[in-house]
């Protein structure tokens, strides 16, 4: 990756606020909904799904996931491999700490599913691998997020992927980590809602 670091900021200051749309909080006000006062309160897929059905969900998802991607696709294009890597950690480093929301966004798993769908498919398909067994197995959404970002990094580093893409893979399974902190408590005290239970 060669570039000046201006032509680099550029990129990743455009990643990040493109990963900072945030299309789950867009759409439930189109359809009369703040989805940050529903549930979970956050932004993402699963709480879309949870305030206004699936069909608003797997929208979410398609575009959470688009953004990290399109991020991914414009790196590669602009600086090749190794930019791919860094704007579609940008990109999900933006979902996660939005500039249009005072920092308080969604948890990444989405955005950076499509980001790696460009940085290396192969690693990216599987983790959502993990994270659909892990969902098949315990209902809970949360623990297929988990392992499908701990799933990331270890598979780009068996594939032998480039040093930035892993590097890249391990900030952004932190980033997943770090928010899924409370879902973790509840996992680990049994409380962490199954698929199709509300909150109590």
């Amino acid at each position: 990756m060669t570039a000046s670091p201006a032509t680099l900021g550029a990129i990743l200051l455009a990643a990040y606020l493109l990963g900072s749309i945030p299309f789950g909080l867009l759409l439930g006000k189109a359809l009369g909904v703040d989805v940050r006062r529903s549930g979970s309160g956050n932004i993402g897929a699963t709480n879309v799904a949870r305030s206004l059905g699936p069909g608003a969900g797997i929208a979410t998802l398609m575009l959470d996931a688009s953004k990290g991607a399109l991020a991914a696709w414009a790196g590669r294009c602009l600086l090749g491999p190794e930019g791919a890597a860094v704007a579609g950690c940008a990109a999900t480093l933006g979902h996660v700490f939005p500039l249009y929301l005072a920092f308080r966004g969604g948890k990444g798993v989405a955005t950076g599913l499509g980001a790696f769908l460009i940085v290396d498919p192969y690693a990216a398909l599987a983790a959502a691998g993990a994270f659909l067994l892990v969902i098949a197995l315990t209902r809970r959404v949360s623990a297929g997020s988990l392992a499908g970002s701990l799933a990331l990094p270890i598979a780009l580093f068996l594939r032998d992927s480039p040093a930035a893409a892993q590097i890249a893979g391990w900030v952004c399974a932190l980033l997943v980590i770090l928010r899924h902190r409370d879902n973790m408590t509840r996992l680990l005290t049994g409380t962490e809602p199954r698929i199709g239970e509300r909150r109590g």
